[in-house]
Formats: structure tokens, sequence, C-alpha cells
């Protein structure tokens, strides 16, 4: 079975939306990747940190998912990685209230060691130097490392982001991230500039209106699912990262036209995060639910035309 290798914060999260607000609630990358690519067939571990703080029903909830949390360092006497946000009525924007990095300020992550040949290796959102750390790790280079990352690094740890990007195979970023590293407006070229520095496959989201990938001169592009309720958008990234890396873990498969349906396996996943509040939605969720959804998937997608 194939290994997927998981990097990025477990952590709280406090959310308000227009449609209601939570106290401290399962939050972090890691954990949206963890649940969503938890769909497929295949072995995956989380690299992470968080503190004694941290409820041991949550780390049950990952390992109930078939999810390896060897490499999730508990912190005795530390206090886990807490964001706290208030998202505005188009859900689109929002404002970050809290952040407070407690134990992850000095994480050292450490890679299990049967992880160390993982296949996929997925670098969640997190400083560059800790996903240059992992990379440094790995016993065998893997068939695919994807990077995802925020402004929050190019605006403060622009050298080391750019020496991690050189390392990667993909890169998943949204489309003002895209503008904001590459300098360029339009996404085409975007796209093209971030290319230049070292990942073959681009993928820009693009939140309610879908993600386009890109692969030298070769673009697709997949719509977001019309949706009647969306309560929450938090997670919903990196759930879309999760189901990308998943199914590209379980297929062996890393074409262009293989990614092309990762890239629907991804945005289908996502399109149940925000259903719910934080991770809600994805802890209850079935397979028979994806399958249906998948459908319709294909069918907002299809179409006949002679040309």
């Amino acid at each position: 079975m194939n290994k997927l290798l998981i990097v990025g914060t477990v952590a709280f999260d406090a959310i308000e939306t227009p449609f209601g607000k939570t106290d401290k609630i399962l939050g972090g990358a890691a954990t949206y990747i963890g649940l969503s690519a938890s769909f497929f067939n295949l072995q995956s571990a989380i690299v992470s940190v968080v503190g004694d703080d941290f409820p041991q029903e949550h780390l049950d909830l990952l390992t109930s998912k078939n999810i390896d949390i060897s490499g999730i360092e508990i912190v005795k006497g530390g206090k886990t990685f807490f964001w706290s946000g208030l998202y505005h009525n188009d859900l689109n924007s929002r404002d970050t209230l809290v952040t407070e990095l407690n134990v992850l300020a000095d994480f050292q992550p450490k890679v299990p060691q049967n992880y160390k040949d993982a296949d996929v290796v997925m670098l969640g959102n997190l400083h560059p130097l800790v996903q240059s750390s992992v990379l440094d790790q790995m016993e065998k280079k893997p068939k695919l490392v994807v990077l995802d990352t925020m402004n929050f690094w190019m605006d403060c740890a622009l050298p080391e982001l750019l020496d991690v990007i050189k390392r990667v195979d993909v890169i998943t970023i949204n489309d003002e991230e895209a503008r904001q590293l590459s300098g360029e407006y339009s996404l085409v070229k975007a796209a093209a500039k971030i290319q230049d520095m070292g990942p073959k496959y681009v993928v820009i989201k693009k939140g309610e209106h879908g993600a386009l990938l890109f692969h030298n001169r070769e673009v697709f592009f997949a719509p977001a699912l019309p949706l009647e309720d969306v309560f929450d958008p938090t997670g919903a990234g990196d759930t879309f990262a999760g189901g990308f890396s998943g199914f590209i873990a379980q297929s062996e498969n890393i074409s262009f036209n293989n990614m092309k349906n990762a890239i629907i396996y991804g945005s289908n996943l996502a399109s149940f995060c925000v259903e719910k509040f934080g991770t809600e939605r994805m802890e209850t969720l079935s397979k028979a639910e994806v399958a249906i959804r998948l459908q319709q998937f294909k069918s907002l997608t299809q179409f006949d035309i002679e040309i």
C-alpha cells in the first residue's frame, strides 16, 4: 500500500461567520489534509506538534481514520497552536483576530522511520524551514512532493520559501498568492513564472470559482460545485490538498491527465468541508456520499459538442 506523509499544523480554531461562531474546535492544515486523504486506499501519517492541552479524543479521531499519529509530538506543559478568524459576508475575505504559535514556535519536525520512504509528501502550510527539514529527512526521493503555502511566508520568509519551492513538484496556492509570488496579474503568466522557480505543476485555487492546473503550456480548469449552504470555508484549501495528494498516492500516476482527476477529487471533498463548522462535516462523511457528489461533478462538467 502506498504511503502519504503529511506535514502541517494540528491546532485549535475559533471561527465566526455570518452563520454563527464556535469556541475552540479542532483545526489545523494537517488535520484537514489527513481527514480528506483518509478516503483513499493508502497509509498516511501526520508530522506535527501539539501541547498537552490537546484532547485525547482528537487524537483518537485521527487514529480512527487510519492515520498514523506517531509523528505528532506532544509537548508537556505546552499549549497547542491557536488561530481565530472572522469571515465577512461573502466568505471570501476574513480577518485574523488571534494567532498564538505556542508550541509551533520551536517545532522541529521528526519524520517517523517507516515514512522516510513515503511515495508522496504533502507539505502543508508551515514555515518553509520546517518544510525543508522534512525533505532533508527523507531517505528516498518521493515520487511526488506537493507544497502548500500562503502570502504570510512570502512577506516574512521569502528566501526560505523560494529554496523549498525549488525542491517540490507541485505547488498549490490561491490566485492572490500566485500574483504576489510571481509579480504577474495574469494567472497564465503567473503560473509560467512559478514553474520557472522549480515546480512542474502549479495549482491555483480560486475558492468558489474552482481551481486551475498548469503544466508547461497545458491548462486544466475544474469548477467548484455550486452549493446551497456554505457555513465555514476554513480548511477547504487543505481538504482540497488532501484529496489531491491522496488520490495521487493511491493511483501511483503522476501524469498531467491523472492530476486532472486529482483536482476533481480534491474539489469534491472540499465541497463537503464548507457545509459545517471546522472538521465536523469531514468527521462523519461517508464514502457513499463522496461517490454520489463525484457523479454530480461529472454531470456538471460533461458535455458533447461538435467541432
